[in-house]
């Protein structure tokens, strides 16, 4: 099989189940951006290698099933409003962010101030994927038409504030200094 098919060469591409859309049509987007979102994570986690700490390889298990999820969520983005989603996300999925996210925060020192996006290689790839699964969201809501995507819409609000908060927690077990907001007088 090619990678290449050149069906695309004229700014059209295809949903699941074959609907030609442009390119720049508001699922393609969306699912676009997940996608983006997803390489970022496997940026930061290609930076494990470097650190160690007793529970690293149930943080990359956890960042990798979002990964698995995330190519889901990109498959719903992808199949049109009149077609079966092959694979659904369910409420357990942004149930399970949130056990985690509360499991992290548990152990990370409270907040008092804002934070800048930075600190150890593994840390700041979480937030600027956060960011990304941010603008994924925002491209989501855009989306306007019969499906119900609200699921879709809450796990992208929710996982990027996993993400944020596995972030905080690399910084703390990869040694990474959490850079606080200055604010300017």
């Amino acid at each position: 099989m090619r990678i290449y098919t050149r069906s695309g060469d004229k700014g059209m591409t295809s949903l699941i189940y074959g609907q030609r859309v442009a390119k720049n049509d508001l699922r393609v987007e969306a699912y676009g951006t997940c996608d983006e979102a997803n390489s970022m994570i496997g940026l930061a986690l290609s930076h494990l290698e470097s650190v160690e700490w007793e529970s690293k390889e149930q943080f990359r298990k956890n960042l990798h099933r979002i990964q698995t999820i995330l190519f889901h969520v990109g498959s719903e983005l992808a199949t049109p409003s009149d077609k079966e989603v092959a694979w659904k996300l369910k409420k357990q999925h942004i149930e399970e962010l949130e056990t985690q996210i509360d499991q992290w925060d548990a152990e990370l020192p409270i907040l008092t101030n804002f934070i800048l996006p930075s600190g150890h290689p593994v840390a700041a790839g979480l937030h600027a994927a956060r960011t990304i699964v941010r603008r994924a969201e925002r491209i989501a809501v855009s989306i306007e038409d019969e499906t119900d995507l609200l699921l879709v819409k809450s796990y992208l609000n929710r996982l990027s504030d996993y993400l944020f908060v596995a972030a905080r927690y690399a910084n703390m077990k990869c040694g990474g200094e959490e850079v606080l907001l200055e604010v300017e007088s």
